[in-house]
């Protein structure tokens, strides 16, 4: 019959000291940290799209003001204020009570978005255009052959914004006027817009120019600006090294030419084969000058070498420095 062993008080002490040096060698299992979150956040524009959709749309406020500038014949400035994510009821709210506001189709995603412009800045474009002084004045609604004036500032507004947007593959057309009572029907009010704001500023007089994208046109954006910059960063060091091989192996118009000289008239009358033709430069003291591509970069003389004609630099242009 076997004898149970009854353990004494140090060996119970040595077995407890075992188990609790176990426990304190296997680490602890990570916890998952659980933070606050607003579903009202969703789809909120990451630092990285927002600084793309003001790149795109500061070149956009860059044409814009070159091109009114020019048609107007005044100083224009249009700057980019805010690009955001807000709810379409909001940016009903921000509307003034006079205002011009239109729809603009957006293909190829066959989408209405809302462009919205204040009748400060109207009636001084509207003068310049009709050959005024593009004075100021007081905020009114259009007549309906201002209102045609009108309608080819926003057309012209459109062709720049297709030629900004163009890297995303939207293009913008001008459909017409919409009153403010028919606004709330071309995008659901609910629903989620990508709303850019423009401060267009006319000699003194200044106004905001707005565009609410729908949702449709929102995440599509946001999803080719993000794939744009993934494809950006994807391209591996090897790749660029073998782009760069590439175009390396590319052939360019390359020219040694001469100063201009001038002649006389006289003198090209009477060239025949075998005749000289002198120009009025000094051998020694006049380099050639050695371009591609159209661009300047050396200051050269002809020489031969072997059975072929070279050009032998001597000084780096401007452009090449």
């Amino acid at each position: 019959m076997a004898m149970e062993k009854e353990l004494g008080q140090e060996e119970i002490d040595a077995l407890f000291q075992a188990a609790r040096a176990r426990s304190q060698a296997v680490p602890d299992a990570p916890r998952s940290r659980v933070v606050p979150w607003s579903f009202s956040r969703s789809g909120q524009i990451s630092n990285e799209q927002l600084r793309a959709i003001s790149m795109i749309n500061d070149i956009f406020a860059r044409n814009l003001t070159h091109h009114l500038g020019a048609w107007f014949r005044s100083r224009v400035q249009v700057s980019l204020v805010s690009a955001e994510q807000i709810q379409f009821s909001e940016f009903l709210l921000r509307i003034p009570e006079l205002a011009y506001v239109c729809s603009v189709r957006l293909e190829p995603l066959r989408a209405i978005s809302v462009l919205q412009m204040d009748l400060t800045t109207a009636p001084s474009m509207i003068d310049l255009l009709l050959g005024g002084e593009g004075g100021p004045s007081e905020p009114r609604e259009l007549t309906d052959i201002e209102e045609a004036i009108l309608s080819g500032v926003v057309e012209a507004i459109c062709r720049e914004l297709t030629t900004a947007w163009q890297p995303v593959g939207l293009s913008f057309s001008f459909e017409k006027r919409q009153m403010q009572t028919q606004t709330p029907r071309l995008i659901p009010v609910s629903e989620k817009t990508l709303c850019l704001s423009f401060e267009l500023r006319l000699g003194e007089i200044s106004g905001l120019l707005n565009l609410a994208f729908p949702a449709v046109a929102s995440n599509t954006i946001l999803r080719r600006l993000a794939g744009e910059r993934s494809r950006q960063r994807r391209h591996s060091p090897e790749t660029r090294l073998r782009v760069r091989e590439l175009a390396g192996a590319c052939r360019t118009g390359a020219a040694l030419h001469l100063p201009p000289v001038r002649v006389p008239a006289s003198s090209l009358g009477a060239l025949c084969p075998g005749a000289v033709l002198r120009f009025e430069l000094p051998a020694s003291r006049t380099p050639a000058q050695f371009r591609a591509g159209g661009v300047v970069l050396f200051s050269a003389a002809p020489v031969g070498h072997a059975d072929h004609r070279a050009a032998h630099l001597l000084a780096a242009s401007e452009a090449k420095k």
